[in-house]
């Protein structure tokens, strides 16, 4: 099976994208461009504005992928991750990063598990090795005194999430071309089993 394309997972609050999406795009586009691959921006959520995800391709995304319905308003994790699940396992995308969230650094953990792949958390550095083309993760590790450089060679898609504010946005470029996916939101992705009672 081939693996083609670099995702970033995008994040909203109150229809508003927030910065970390941007920041996860600028580490996305340097992968991309080394891998001369495709840069996605992914959106799981409520309902945000086409000004919005435009903003995303301005700021480096080739195309973004948009799941919005009404249940997923609220951040339940199996949902979401039922979701991410379908669109990779459809897509087939090479590196998944996500930042390091509240709700990346869940839905990211619960994706790699039921796709069997591994995950390297809150890292602070990302290349492309240039032989092998595998993602290099860099993180603190043991207390922060060393930095841990971590490969996942076997499994695919190759996933990662980014401590948020360790890297800055790219300039907004409105010349940037790029094209914005709505995907069909399929019920047999809710899980009942949980609901948001209250924040």
């Amino acid at each position: 099976m081939t693996y083609q394309g670099v995702w970033t997972i995008a994040e909203a609050y109150e229809s508003k994208l927030k910065n970390v999406s941007y920041e996860l795009l600028a580490r996305g586009r340097k992968l991309a461009d080394a891998l001369g691959q495709q840069l996605v921006s992914v959106l799981i959520g409520s309902q945000v504005e086409e000004t919005e995800l435009k903003n995303l391709i301005a700021h480096g995304a080739d195309r973004v992928l948009v799941v919005f319905d009404e249940w997923l308003d609220s951040f339940i994790v199996e949902t979401h991750s039922n979701v991410l699940c379908d669109l990779i396992q459809t897509y087939h995308p090479e590196i998944v990063l996500a930042a390091a969230t509240i709700n990346g650094r869940t839905l990211l953990p619960h994706a790699a598990m039921r796709l069997h792949v591994g995950l390297t958390a809150d890292c602070t550095g990302l290349e492309i090795d240039p032989k092998t083309k595998d993602l290099l993760q860099t993180r603190p590790a043991i207390g922060g005194n060393i930095l841990a450089t971590i490969k996942s060679s076997d499994h695919r898609p190759q996933m990662a999430t980014v401590r948020p504010k360790s890297t800055r946005p790219l300039e907004k470029d409105i010349g940037h071309k790029g094209e914005i996916e709505y995907v069909p939101f399929k019920t047999d992705w809710i899980d009942t089993r949980v609901k948001r009672l209250e924040t």
